[in-house]
Parts: structure tokens; C-alpha cells; sequence
């Protein structure tokens, strides 16, 4: 299992939060996911032979927010 940390920006309310965490959930592999808005930020534990984190970063893009994974 891997374990993914990203910065996101873009969220002001829980309606945002709660999209971008089905965003993640909804890729394949995904193992947990947690979001928090105040920080802007989101974690995510996944099968790494069944998921990237540049899936994950594309997910969060196509919800309608960025992502930029942490270093």
C-alpha cells in the first residue's frame, strides 16, 4: 500500500470537500481517503499497483479544483 499527500486549493465549503473526496474515492485502488478543508489539503492511502498519484492529482482537477502533490 501507498500513501499520497496533497495540496489542494479551491475548497471554501463542505459541499467542496465532500466532491473532491468522491473524486479521489472514485479512482480505482483507492484503499482510504481523507479530507481537510481548512488545511487544503487531502490524503490518500491506495494499491500502488492499481493506482497513481497522478490519477488522484487528474480526479481533483476534473472536479473542479487543484492539486499538487506534497513533496
Amino acid at each position: 500500500m501507498a500513501s499520497l499527500k496533497l495540496t489542494v486549493a479551491g475548497m471554501h465549503c463542505s459541499h467542496c470537500k465532500m466532491k473532491v473526496e468522491k473524486a479521489l474515492q472514485d479512482v480505482a485502488g483507492t484503499v482510504g481517503v481523507a479530507v481537510f478543508l481548512e488545511e487544503g489539503a487531502a490524503e490518500v492511502d491506495y494499491e500502488s499497483g492499481k493506482a497513481a498519484p497522478e490519477q488522484y492529482v487528474a480526479a481533483v482537477r476534473a472536479a473542479g479544483y487543484q492539486a499538487t502533490p506534497d513533496a
